[in-house]
């Protein structure tokens, strides 16, 4: 079975590198996903939600650190709940790593940008250089 632009999802941040590297390989099996620069049009809780439940992992691994309110915040302190942990990424969707990516064969967050490759059906069409 092919995928089709509707079957994959990206959840991007065009300023961020790895971001753009795991779009160019998507585009790169000749698929043109479906792109969400989430810090635009941020996802709801049940979006949030869902995509947790299915990437397997539990939200704080979820959080960004850097160049974000993270230790302002005080969120590497044990108390928070994950629904707490939650509630600050849809306050600060900033806080949301990137980029997260659906597809028919699973959701993942692909950091390095080559963790894609784990669940896209297309093979490369052609040699990949991954930007710097």
């Amino acid at each position: 079975m092919s995928e089709s632009a509707a079957s994959v999802t990206i959840y991007h941040n065009p300023a961020c590198g790895t971001s753009r590297n795991v779009l160019a390989l998507i585009r790169n099996t000749g698929v043109e996903p479906t792109v969400i620069e989430y810090l635009k049009n941020p996802p709801d809780r049940a979006t949030l939600e869902s995509l947790i439940q299915r990437m397997e992992i539990r939200p704080r691994a979820l959080l960004r650190e850097e160049g974000t309110p993270y230790a302002e915040l005080g969120l590497g302190a044990d108390h928070w709940t994950d629904a707490q942990l939650i509630d600050q990424m849809l306050a600060h969707p900033v806080l949301i790593n990137r980029p997260i990516v659906v597809t028919p064969r699973g959701v993942k967050l692909c950091r390095p940008s080559e963790a894609v490759l784990d669940i896209l059906t297309p093979p490369q069409k052609g040699p990949f250089g991954k930007e710097g």
